[in-house]
């Protein structure tokens, strides 16, 4: 059981269309979801759900206290749901587990490490099993990983 690789990168930015502009012009990335106040992007080769998440940030990002632009979170992969209900079970142990969330196309734990960096760890519904209805659905569930293993199986492979 490990970390797969690193699958996504979240940033805070200040102007969201700004941002979109830049990575999709200058370097390539393409938009996959997109609203007023985020957009997630996928690179031109990858075959990821998204690889970078644009989120804006509220208010005056200058001030000391609050949200600035910058790194949000990192996440990382594993390759099966038991590996992530492992990962469920050390985080909660060493309370760094803050959240969890069912994403449709991927199903995700948060935690934050020591010095409180927020991380991400998922397992990622293998492409071809995402229906037309999951990769448009923006909404966020409730994650049962027991419902999930019950779902996909405890063998399946996530997507890269």
């Amino acid at each position: 059981m490990g970390i797969r690789r690193l699958n996504h990168a979240v940033l805070y930015v200040r102007d969201v269309a700004r941002s979109v502009g830049f990575y999709r012009d200058v370097l390539g990335f393409r938009v996959v979801h997109e609203r007023a106040t985020a957009a997630f992007l996928r690179a031109a080769d990858s075959d990821n759900d998204h690889d970078l998440g644009l989120f804006a940030v509220r208010g005056n990002a200058q001030h000391s206290g609050g949200t600035v632009a910058g790194l949000y979170h990192l996440a990382w992969s594993v390759n099966t749901l038991p590996e992530l209900a492992e990962f469920a079970k050390k985080l909660t142990a060493a309370g760094a587990l803050i959240g969890s969330s069912d994403h449709a196309v991927s199903k995700s734990l948060y935690g934050k490490d020591p010095d409180g960096i927020e991380f991400e760890v998922s397992w990622f519904v293998p492409r071809d099993r995402v229906t037309a209805e999951m990769s448009e659905s923006p909404t966020i569930g409730r994650l049962d990983i027991d419902a999930e293993i019950e779902r996909w199986g405890a063998d399946l492979v996530g997507a890269p």
